[in-house]
């Protein structure tokens, strides 16, 4: 087992990478950040509900504080439900597969599975992000018809987004494994 370290991801923001060896074939990579600040929640909150209030004030119509109660409320579930990613994890099996995994703030997790059959290479790309070149990891699919063209692209951790650094950890160990299987 690898020992924890602090990365970033491409806003400066703290993440984690937590790195283990199942065995010298399954290493398994958990990218983990912030959990919900409650902060920054009650502001956002906040300010909705007395833009809210200012505008009852005004009005006199109680349906703008329902409504702002309501639409509040439904956002930060949707926000926790659908958005907020606590963990993202990569599994690299080398004889079977690789298993992508989401956990998310509300406890709803996504997997997805990929055979090894189907995995051309796994590398570090590069994209134009709004002003700035950013890396990220993905896993290269083969092309049923031509097994030497590329049929798609799997982009991983997409939510934590993390830097250069941390994807060079992740992609040199699973280079490792498929360089064996």
């Amino acid at each position: 087992m690898m020992e924890d370290e602090a990365f970033t991801d491409i806003n400066g923001k703290p993440i984690s990478l937590d790195c283990q060896s199942h065995s010298s074939l399954c290493r398994e990579f958990t990218v983990s950040v912030p959990k919900v600040s409650m902060g920054k929640v009650m502001v956002y909150t906040c300010c909705v509900w007395l833009l809210a209030y200012a505008v009852f004030f005004f009005t006199q119509n109680t349906a703008v504080l329902s409504g702002a109660i309501f639409v509040t409320l439904a956002g930060m579930m949707l926000h926790i439900h659908f958005v907020k990613v606590d963990h993202e994890s990569l599994l690299v099996i080398g004889s079977l597969g690789i298993q992508l995994s989401s956990s998310y703030a509300s406890g709803r997790e996504t997997t997805t599975f990929i055979e090894m059959s189907k995995i051309k290479d796994i590398v570090i790309n590069e994209a134009i992000y709004m002003h700035q070149i950013i890396y990220y990891l993905c896993v290269l699919l083969k092309d049923p018809s031509d097994p030497n063209a590329v049929s798609s692209v799997v982009p991983l951790f997409q939510s934590s987004k993390p830097r250069l650094s941390c994807l060079v950890t992740v992609y040199k160990s699973c280079q490792e494994i498929l360089s064996k299987s």
